[in-house]
């Protein structure tokens, strides 16, 4: 709290209360209004957020703005939210994203208007309250529901195939959960009766007990990442999701996935996560160089860049499990900027193909000639997915690197060719696209980015290049919970 403001429970609640009065306009007919309450409900969601950056304090990593409520007495379960340096920037990452997919969705959805604009919103605040929960019950009521509505968005907004998208999202994801559950119900009795995460922290578990815990939680945090092999939802959700869907998936979802290992897996089952470490760099490494080597072989753009996703989150899990503070905390500046870059490259393909209607890189080629200002954000964006020095895309990876450079040369030298295999395919996908001669009628008719577009990708272009020259905003925040985390994984393999 911030002199005795829930502002936690009012960064989770406030756009879900706004989703529901978006929802309350009504049918089409009212559609304009349900823009402009989204908008205000988006923009407000973000701002109050705000404070838990300002107010943060970064010289401890114990959890900040805490709120406990009694919540079912019974079974001892809470309402109890709080931050750390780690959970606090990725409220700020989905709120920040919020906002832009109501105004990227502000005139190309012309059907159901107020429930796709109350879908994002009521998912926005979910994810908050995910990253928020201190409480495992609380935690994992957040987590499933936030699968809602994105199910929702991809089976109602989403392409020819949407239903087979959407339901291969929400059983893939589902079923990794119940794992979670079971785990999740096994800590409580071994606690004595505890739900609170924190405690489980401190317990002492068998190593064996800790293993099948730690299976648990990777079924269900590995789909979410999602890490090989349990990676095949992701590129069908992305090319049947609308735009705003496949931006919410690669910049907030994903990262959903591996916050998990950082607040469950690591802490819980410290034993287990270093006997299996092996495991994990190894799916890890598969992840970086193998689906690097799958998406050079797309021909459709937003598969392309769902692989890529696949591919830069594995560097994520790489950083996670090789155990110093260069690894860690170059993985989770990788998932903020991997947030802003995948988001912006979704966005840019729904530029075009809200002009073309073909996410097909054969389809395109001398956009440039007509579209300059939009090939120019382009060109940056690609740039960033490609790890640019200078652009938020390279401060992630090369901490990583640095820190797998540490644990093992040839962790660091297999994670470094996704350097050269991401520079391959999203080069020479803005190559075959933007530039050339122009050589089919829908190219030669484009028109350039408008107003709203420019606000969107300029919004996003000053974030990459921000992050990528000044990384110290977001770094200095996460320096001490990682420290934390650290001691706590060394003090448990003595």
């Amino acid at each position: 709290m911030i002199f005795g403001f829930p502002v936690l429970s009012v960064v989770i609640w406030l756009p879900i209360i706004f989703g529901v009065l978006v929802l309350a306009t009504g049918n089409d007919r009212n559609a304009p209004l349900a823009r402009y309450i989204a908008l205000v409900g988006a923009i407000l969601g973000f701002l109050v957020t705000l404070p838990l950056y300002t107010d943060f304090d970064k010289t401890t990593s114990a959890m900040q703005f805490v709120e406990m409520q009694d919540w079912i007495t019974r079974f001892n379960i809470h309402y109890h939210l709080g931050v750390d340096g780690i959970s606090m920037l990725f409220i700020l990452l989905n709120s920040f994203f919020t906002p832009l997919v109501v105004i990227a969705g502000w005139k190309v959805i012309e059907k159901r208007v107020a429930q796709y604009m109350a879908a994002f919103l009521i998912m926005s605040g979910l994810v908050n309250g995910v990253f928020a929960s201190l409480d495992a019950v609380l935690f994992y009521v957040y987590w499933e529901a936030m699968l809602i509505p994105m199910f929702i968005i991809i089976g109602v907004w989403g392409g020819p195939n949407r239903v087979y998208a959407a339901v291969k999202f929400f059983l893939y994801t589902l079923l990794g959960s119940l794992l979670m559950l079971v785990a999740l119900l096994y800590l409580y009795y071994q606690s004595g009766g505890s739900f609170e995460i924190l405690d489980y922290h401190q317990m002492a578990i068998p190593m064996t007990a800790q293993i099948l815990v730690f299976i648990a939680f990777f079924m269900a945090f590995s789909v979410k990442v999602p890490m090989f092999p349990v990676h095949t939802w992701l590129p069908d959700a992305h090319v049947e999701a609308p735009t705003g869907g496949s931006v919410v998936l690669a910049a907030i979802m994903l990262k959903v996935g591996a916050y998990g290992f950082l607040r469950f897996s690591m802490p819980i089952a410290p034993d287990a996560s270093h006997s299996l470490s092996g495991v994990m760099i190894t799916l890890s490494l598969i992840a970086v160089v193998y689906i690097g080597l799958v998406a050079l072989t797309q021909a459709d753009m937003k598969k392309l860049v769902a692989y890529s996703s696949i591919s830069h989150m594995g560097f994520v899990t790489l950083g996670f499990f090789i155990f110093n503070a260069y690894g860690i905390e170059g993985a989770l500046l990788q998932m903020i900027s991997h947030g802003f870059v995948a988001g912006a490259l979704f966005l840019c393909i729904g530029v075009l193909y809200d002009r073309v209607h073909s996410r097909q890189i054969v389809d395109y080629g001398g956009v440039a000639n007509k579209m300059p200002v939009f090939a120019a954000f382009f060109m940056l964006f690609a740039m960033a997915n490609s790890g640019l020095p200078g652009t938020s895309g390279f401060v992630g990876e090369f901490l990583v690197i640095m820190g797998a450079v540490k644990a093992n040369f040839w962790f660091a030298f297999l994670a470094a060719s996704t350097l050269i295999f991401g520079a391959a395919y999203t080069l020479w996908m803005y190559k075959r696209v933007i530039f050339g001669a122009v050589t089919n009628d829908h190219v030669a008719h484009l028109h350039d980015i408008d107003l709203r577009e420019k606000l969107i990708l300029g919004v996003l272009a000053i974030t990459v290049l921000g992050m990528g020259l000044y990384p110290l905003p977001f770094s200095e925040v996460l320096h001490v919970s990682v420290n934390d985390l650290l001691v706590h994984l060394a003090r448990s393999k003595l």
